[in-house]
């Protein structure tokens, strides 16, 4: 009999392991039919998918190891990141997917919510904040879009003998700002920005890189506190925020 291992579980999606079979159960229909579209489309390595019915999508494992995590040291070498880097820019330059990523003004909505209320609830020092959305304001301004995973944690890269296997979580794939992705990408590993850079291949705007970091922590603390997950662990998004200058 094979275990069942719950890999994520909020009030949005679950996704499930059942030996080598990922189940994926969502609450939104049309994330999981985006994410099928994705994954048909993009020319990188995916999980290829077993089957789908209504608000559940099944795919086949993929091989290898996280490139890394957040909050933990990246045992992936340096080979590894940089091909990680150039299967990125792969998936940027192929033809744009029909979803469009949330715009620049629901960005800076969504930085202002968050922002006010890490402040009103005692959850950041205010100064903390005020500098950190301060320069992620930096990087919501217009950018040429491209065919963006929109979730690409370093978790979500599994290699093999310093070689991509395969990229998983496709649900939030759409046009997008590149910077975005590359910041996803290497959050909480800036050590590594150089070496996934070196692989994309492409000069950057590394401030906008680092203006996504900012962004992406002050935006999602609440949420991780909310749904069980600690920010504030050592290397997670509370000392990204810190590590700014």
């Amino acid at each position: 009999m094979e275990q069942v291992r719950v890999v994520v579980a909020h009030d949005e999606r679950t996704t499930l392991r059942v030996g080598d079979v990922f189940l994926k159960v969502d609450g939104d229909d049309e994330r999981l039919d985006a994410e099928v579209e994705a994954l048909a489309a993009a020319p990188v390595p995916t999980p290829r998918v077993l089957w789908r019915r209504p608000h559940v999508l099944a795919l086949a494992a993929v091989r290898g190891t996280p490139l890394g995590r957040v909050g933990e040291p990246s045992t992936a070498s340096p080979a590894a990141w940089r091909a990680a880097g150039a299967v990125v820019r792969t998936l940027h330059d192929a033809p744009l997917p029909t979803r469009m990523a949330p715009g620049i003004d629901a960005r800076a909505r969504r930085l202002e919510r968050e922002s006010a209320w890490l402040v009103e609830h005692d959850v950041l020092p205010a100064g903390l904040v005020a500098h950190n959305r301060a320069l992620a304001e930096t990087a919501l301004r217009p950018a040429p879009p491209v065919f963006a995973h929109g979730d690409l944690q370093a978790d979500h890269v599994f290699v093999v003998d310093d070689a991509v296997a395969g990229i998983i979580d496709w649900s939030e794939a759409a046009r997008d700002d590149a910077a975005f992705d590359l910041a996803l990408l290497t959050l909480g590993h800036a050590e590594r920005l150089d070496d996934v850079l070196d692989g994309y291949g492409s000069e950057v705007d590394q401030d906008r890189i680092r203006a996504w970091w900012s962004w992406r922590c002050l935006v999602g603390v609440r949420w991780l506190v909310e749904h069980g997950f600690d920010p504030f662990a050592p290397g997670c998004e509370v000392d990204v925020l810190r590590a700014q200058p």
